[in-house]
């Protein structure tokens, strides 16, 4: 995120403060723009900027009206707007910050203002993001924890839903994991969980895909736009992965360079219905049972809604 510039979109309908204010913030941050509402709203979903600076007194849709519909939507209701105006009401500011606005700037406007306006708010949302990085992150594998899974699931499972796409979900569970922490210590036990993380984060090959630590040896998986079939590859090439990675031992390879673990998995795919009555909970809960039927039916395998398919 160090390197990474903060993006502002610019919604107004004038041609010369649009020149004026993307002058300003050229080079600092990437810059789009909108000369409407609706441009705002669509685009908005779309590219998701960090800040939105956002005319008032717009034709067709206001500027309250335009941050009454991002405040409303899941995807955008959390985007920091400063609104650029004109007005000088008290009535009017207030009624902006009672609709969620961060901040205001009025015209005509400073650019040493305009910069620092917009350089607080940023910092906020950085400083937040960093804090939300680390409150969802496993300390000892450095991937998602159990709260990022929910936190990332509920957010797929509500995609899936409006899109109507294909979710697939699966839960992993490295098998005789107590066993190997006896045999081998607590210490090489961390040192399975971190390869393993590793592992499966190469096999999530697309941005999309997310992985995360369950608990304990648990960790899940989950595969936006994904078929069942395309749950079961990638399940596979996992179970596969780590049936044949060497593990380090106190971050050298073991004497006989033998130490090996396996994995059982429960992958499952879902087209979300709200007509359905089927939830969320339910969806985790049976991906759960699918893990639990792998165990049973031997471990070092994947099993799906189908019948379990042997190696």
């Amino acid at each position: 995120m160090k390197n990474k510039k903060n993006s502002v979109m610019i919604v107004d309908d004038e041609a010369m403060n649009i020149t004026a204010l993307s002058h300003i913030l050229k080079g600092d941050y990437l810059v789009y723009v909108e000369k409407d509402g609706r441009g705002c709203i669509n685009s908005a979903k779309e590219l998701k900027p960090d800040l939105i600076l956002l005319d008032i007194v717009m034709p067709e849709m206001s500027g309250f009206e335009v941050i009454s519909k991002l405040k409303e939507d899941h995807a955008t209701k959390d985007i920091p707007i400063i609104f650029v105006t004109g007005l000088s009401d008290a009535e009017d500011e207030e009624r902006g910050f009672n609709l969620g606005a961060a901040d205001y700037v009025s015209k005509p406007f400073s650019p040493a203002v305009v910069k620092l306006r917009i350089n607080n708010q940023l910092k906020i949302l950085n400083q937040m993001r960093i804090i939300q990085e680390i409150s969802m992150t496993d300390a000892l594998t450095g991937i998602g924890n159990r709260h990022f899974f929910y936190a990332q699931l509920e957010q797929e499972w509500q995609g899936a839903l409006r899109r109507q796409n294909p979710l697939s979900f699966m839960m992993l569970d490295i098998d005789n994991f107590k066993a190997y922490n006896d045999t081998h210590g607590h210490l090489q036990g961390d040192v399975v969980l971190r390869e393993v993380a590793q592992i499966l984060k190469r096999s999530a090959v697309r941005t999309t895909d997310k992985v995360a630590r369950w608990g304990g040896e648990e960790f899940a998986v989950i595969l936006p736009d994904t078929d069942l079939a395309g749950a079961k590859h990638v399940a596979e090439r996992i179970r596969t992965s780590v049936e044949n990675h060497t593990f380090s031992a106190d971050g050298k390879i073991s004497a006989d360079g033998k130490i090996h673990v396996t994995i059982s998995i429960g992958a499952n795919c879902i087209i979300p219905d709200r007509t359905t009555g089927y939830t969320l909970e339910d969806f985790v809960s049976d991906t759960d049972k699918l893990l639990y039927k792998a165990k049973a039916a031997g471990k070092n395998k994947v099993c799906t809604p189908e019948p379990v398919f042997n190696n």
